[in-house]
């Protein structure tokens, strides 16, 4: 973390001739367990990662914000603080930053004026949640230095307005909670009925270990809205709010009314919350057993009832379960059909599961899988002495 302090105060200086005044950090993640639960109100059981977003901030005396983007070639957007802002059309990532701010100025708050320089080490494309970790950098930075007092549910649900009403990503809320609320060595135990979360600590010799398959994840916006609708579809026939409000009972006595693929699409968000809560009390409890299984079967659900995996996806997850056995557990996760699956394993284990994916997956796919070994970490805040 120091050489990206460095880094960034660095290039602050050399892109405005003048040293930053206050340096910001937010942190990517991983869900652990939980998948596709957010949107029907379910459990959730991310945690933020060693791998982050960094900002130098010099506050200027009018309301023009200036940024300089470290890892796209030193691009710079410039605008003014103040309705309507604009979208940049030339340069995407400047669009979360910019919606960041007209959520401010829709609460009917003015930010002063600032310079930033953002760089960052969350691997672009792996479903780690850069651009979550881009918009809460600069919430916080903005509800810091204009001393706004947003707590941190309020400055995610700002964040993911941001992305929904501006950027145009329909995104749910854990991203944004996970960034900006995470707590070292802890994963958080979300609520999405009410977005309360519980802090579970995690084992001491525990790693978090991510690994992207590198399959590309085509489509993905269609066959996403597909199961959501499913799902949606289910709920009306059991007539419930939504998932959250089902058990298995219910799901079987409407069965003849739901078309096959609703009904397999019900029983995973169903059981998936069930075991989403079970691996909350497992992890608390070191009990690496119960957390085996219950990753297992949370990605035999994906893969069968949900049908988000592809056939590198399982294999990946075939070979890690093949070193850890009931000494930790591996999954698919993130949105599906291509991307990264994550493995919790004791640290002794940790190099078996790196050599293991290195030797048998190129072979059988012709893909090089990029492994991430991580620890929890905490959620976004300021850098002290810089």
């Amino acid at each position: 973390m120091h050489r990206l302090i460095q880094k960034v105060t660095q290039s602050f200086s050399e892109s405005f001739n003048k040293d930053s005044e206050v340096v910001f950090h937010a942190p990517g993640r991983v869900n652990l367990i939980g998948e596709h639960t957010d949107y029907n109100n379910g459990f959730v059981l991310p945690c933020a990662i060693d791998r982050g977003t960094y900002m130098a901030i010099g506050i200027r005396s009018d309301n023009l914000i200036n940024v300089v983007a470290v890892d796209n070639n030193g691009q710079n957007s410039q605008w003014q603080s103040v309705l309507p802002i604009e979208k940049d059309k030339d340069q995407s990532w400047a669009n979360y930053l910019r919606g960041v701010n007209e959520q401010f100025l829709k609460r009917k708050l003015e930010p002063m004026g600032m310079d930033v320089v953002v760089t960052g080490n969350i691997p672009q494309g792996a479903g780690l949640s850069s651009s979550a970790a881009l918009c809460v950098v600069f919430a916080t930075a903005i509800n810091s230095i204009n001393r706004f007092d947003f707590s941190p549910t309020e400055l995610a649900l700002l964040c993911q307005a941001a992305e929904n009403e501006y950027v145009g990503c329909n995104c749910g809320i854990m991203d944004q909670l996970i960034s900006v609320a995470g707590q070292e060595n802890h994963a958080l135990l979300i609520d999405c009925s009410n977005l309360s979360y519980k802090p579970i600590e995690m084992p001491n010799d525990m790693q978090v270990i991510i690994v992207d398959s590198k399959v590309s994840r085509g489509l993905v916006g269609s066959k996403y809205n597909k199961r959501r609708k499913r799902c949606e579809q289910a709920a009306n026939i059991m007539q419930v709010n939504s998932l959250r409000d089902a058990d298995l009972d219910l799901l079987h006595r409407h069965k003849d009314k739901m078309e096959v693929p609703t009904f397999h699409r019900a029983r995973h968000v169903i059981t998936e919350n069930l075991r989403t809560q079970e691996a909350a009390l497992a992890l608390r409890s070191n009990d690496y057993g119960s957390l085996s299984r219950l990753m297992r079967g949370s990605h035999v659900s994906m893969r069968d009832d949900f049908e988000i995996t592809t056939s590198e996806i399982d294999y990946l997850v075939e070979i890690i379960d093949s070193v850890l056995h009931d000494r930790g557990g591996v999954r698919m996760t993130g949105g599906g059909f291509g991307g990264c699956v994550v493995a919790l394993a004791p640290s002794a284990l940790g190099q078996l599961v790196v050599d293991a994916v290195n030797n048998l997956y190129p072979e059988k796919t012709g893909l090089i899988a990029e492994i991430h070994m991580c620890i929890a970490s905490s959620g976004a805040g300021k850098i002290e002495n810089k």
